[in-house]
Parts: C-alpha cells; sequence; structure tokens
C-alpha cells in the first residue's frame, strides 16, 4: 500500500514551531522561525551585543553559529522524522520523536559573521528509520555565506 504524500498540515506546522519555540535556550539567542516546509526550515537571528565573540570586530560568536544550524537542523530533522513515521499511531509517532537529538554536528566557518541579521535555511539529505542528516547553511542579511554545517540527528 503506497503513503499518501506527506503534508505539513497548520496542526504540525503549529506543532513543531512551538517545540523549538519554547526552548529556554532559543529564547536567550532569539531564534525565529521563518518557514517551515516538508522540503526546508528557515530561522532567523538578529544580531544583538550579548552574541559578540570578537568585541573588536563586533562579529558574531562561533558558538552561536553552530547553535543556530545545530536548531534549524533539527527542526528539519524532525519534519523528516514525522514523514517516515506518518503511518504510525501519533502516541507512538511523539514517543518516537521526543528522542530527537543531534549525533554530531560539524560546521565550516567561512567568513566572520557580520551583520545584523542572520538567516539559517536547512535542508534533508537522508532520513532513515533512527537517523537523519541535515544540511544548513548560514546568511548574513548581505548575502554572505557565513557557515555551512552537516548535522546528524538520533530521530526516534
Amino acid at each position: 500500500m503506497t503513503q499518501p504524500p506527506f503534508e505539513l498540515t497548520p496542526e504540525l506546522h503549529d506543532a513543531v514551531g512551538s517545540f523549538f519555540q519554547r526552548i529556554p535556550f532559543n529564547q536567550v539567542l532569539g531564534i525565529q522561525l521563518v518557514e517551515l516546509a516538508v522540503d526546508k526550515v528557515v530561522m532567523s537571528l538578529p544580531m544583538k551585543p550579548e552574541l559578540i565573540g570578537n568585541f573588536v570586530q563586533g562579529i558574531l560568536h562561533g558558538g552561536v553559529i553552530s547553535s543556530l544550524l545545530d536548531v534549524a537542523g533539527g527542526a528539519m530533522a524532525l519534519i523528516g522524522a514525522f514523514e517516515r513515521h506518518q503511518h504510525l499511531p501519533a502516541s507512538e509517532r511523539m514517543a518516537r520523536l521526543s528522542k530527537l537529538g543531534t549525533i554530531d554536528l560539524r560546521v565550516d566557518y567561512l567568513r566572520p559573521g557580520r551583520g545584523q541579521l542572520f538567516t539559517a535555511t536547512a535542508v534533508l539529505l537522508r532520513s532513515g528509520n533512527k537517523v537523519a542528516v541535515v544540511r544548513t547553511e548560514l546568511h548574513s542579511d548581505d548575502g554572505t555565506l557565513v557557515a555551512v554545517g552537516t548535522g546528524t540527528y538520533l530521530c526516534g
């Protein structure tokens, strides 16, 4: 029997968005959800003085960069897992997805994080029964590619 095409319903969209927005660390950083879709996740981060890593040059801290890449990647992995587990009853699906966690994250810092708004765009490379691999790019507000990340996530 063929599965119907996966659809990100308004309820699912709200559930995923609410999940990531309720994480206190995401709130401290100021991460904002821009777009949540089956094929990509987009999150943004406005610059603020607390996020500066190099105070002489006023650039975004590398830890903040990796955190934003990880959060956007995790959201994309979660959507991929929802698609893979759509055949399961809701309670079992939620039990599996509650175990979402980062297994590995590789970050390539390409340029200094200068700007007032940073945008992370995540796409799913692979989603298996237990593991998802996501590629995320971080751009500054002038379009400069600041960093790229490849994350591996446990998804149930």
